[in-house]
């Protein structure tokens, strides 16, 4: 693999700790949700910062689809649900489900843009066949 970019993060801690980026960029307290028996303080999660990654480089790669096929995809947004569950072995899952908003794009081609773009995020290739990932198309209402 040719490298295009690397990041870097340490986090210390664990789920209740603080993570830092080697350029200072990214500083944050991590907080264990209520729902996992945390405190539930105001700070974020894994699967929070997971969903952030998902969802901009899914949309990067709704975009370059989008071009590809010259459709204006407009004001669009992923929103991206990421769940935290147990498996029938109590093994910790994770899921995913990608709903992207496509306006004044017909079912067909958002079906197409968003299948296509699926196969060569970055993300979605990482976690195919390792964790149930579902598409949502979303349009106007007319």
């Amino acid at each position: 693999m040719k490298t295009l970019y690397k990041a870097k993060v340490t986090t210390t801690g664990g789920r209740e700790g603080h993570l830092k980026s080697d350029d200072g960029i990214l500083d944050l307290n991590l907080s264990m949700p209520k729902s996992m028996g945390g405190k539930g303080e105001k700070y974020t999660n894994p699967e929070q910062l997971f969903a952030a990654g998902y969802s901009a480089c899914y949309g990067s790669a709704l975009q370059l689809i989008a071009k590809k096929h010259k459709v204006d995809i407009g004001d669009f947004n992923v929103t991206a649900t990421v769940k935290l569950g147990t498996t029938d072995d109590g093994d910790l899952q994770l899921s995913v489900i990608l709903d992207s908003y496509l306006p004044g794009v017909d079912v067909e081609t958002g079906e197409k843009l968003v299948n296509e773009a699926h196969e060569i995020c970055p993300y979605s290739r990482a976690t195919r066949d390792n964790i149930d990932v579902t598409l949502n198309l979303m349009l106007d209402e007319e």
